[in-house]
């Protein structure tokens, strides 16, 4: 009975986690695929209505502005945090005097949340008490930086913010790439003579081609379920400049009492990040069996 119990006693330990997990977000990710195919508006209905919902959506020119907004952050900031993650792991990885202290200041970003990211650089551009205050008040009267109350350039304060917080993260993952690599490589490259530009951009950048991979896909998982720093930044503003899929859904589900078309556009970016994710985590199981 004693060996039956420790048999089986880690599994009766997961066991209530597992099923809450189950529960709370696999049966509700169903739920929400079946109510993007009723026509459910305040209230849940649950008669099947086919691809309405869908075809309400893409008829919808507020959700055609979101993927262009998703579009044009997800480019930029996947793109300039991983420049800016690699130059910086690049520098610590030249054994620099205080690495620990700067290495903590890089990551520091990461530790808050979107939010509290989303706030202080709204508090950075707004204009009336940030940046272009300051300059203003150095002795540049004309000195104009509203890009958060512009429409045509709200959605690159999005991307600074995000890079802002995001490089570090990148930062860690190349740094622990870089440790990792054979020194004998290296060395073997630096006998050959091969310089320093050479040897990152034939030897070493090429060896971190998993860390890319992994960057990638996480970075582009955070561009595509941005919410909460959108909501903080910009709200969505100036009007819907900045509206994403998520504060697409978002209204639609709380402010507009369209329940069935949120939950199609929330199956729809179940669909897109499952689309990034899935093929990248069979590769990976593939290549460790």
């Amino acid at each position: 009975m004693k060996s039956l119990l420790d048999r089986h006693l880690p599994k009766i330990v997961v066991a209530p986690s597992f099923a809450a997990v189950l529960f709370f977000v696999y049966g509700f990710i169903g739920w929400t695929v079946y109510v993007s195919f009723t026509k459910s508006r305040i209230l849940p209905k649950y008669e099947l209505v086919g691809w309405l919902q869908y075809e309400k959506l893409f008829a919808t020119p507020r959700w055609y502005v979101a993927l262009d907004n998703l579009f044009v952050f997800m480019v930029l900031f996947v793109a300039i945090a991983i420049m800016i993650g690699l130059l910086l792991a690049i520098l610590l990885d030249q054994k620099i005097r205080a690495e620990g202290v700067i290495r903590t200041i890089y990551l520091y970003p990461m530790a808050l949340s979107f939010i509290v990211t989303g706030t202080a650089w709204k508090w950075l551009l707004n204009p009336g008490l940030g940046i272009e205050k300051v300059v203003r008040d150095w002795g540049f009267p004309d000195f104009k930086f509203d890009w958060l109350i512009d429409p045509e350039m709200a959605i690159y304060t999005v991307v600074m913010a995000g890079v802002w917080q995001s490089s570090g993260f990148v930062m860690a993952l190349f740094l622990a790439g870089l440790r990792s690599i054979n020194e004998e490589i290296i060395r073997a490259a630096l006998v050959d003579g091969v310089g320093p530009f050479r040897l990152y951009f034939h030897v070493i950048i090429p060896s971190l081609r998993p860390v890319f991979v992994s960057a990638v896909i996480v970075l582009t998982h955070l561009a595509i379920k941005s919410f909460d720093l959108i909501i903080a930044l910009t709200h969505g503003g100036p009007g819907y400049a900045t509206d994403m899929p998520a504060t697409f859904m978002y209204a639609m589900a709380f402010s507009r009492g369209q329940l069935g078309q949120a939950a199609a556009s929330a199956t729809v970016m179940l669909a897109t990040v499952s689309a990034v994710i899935v093929p990248y985590l069979y590769s990976e199981l593939r290549r460790k069996a």
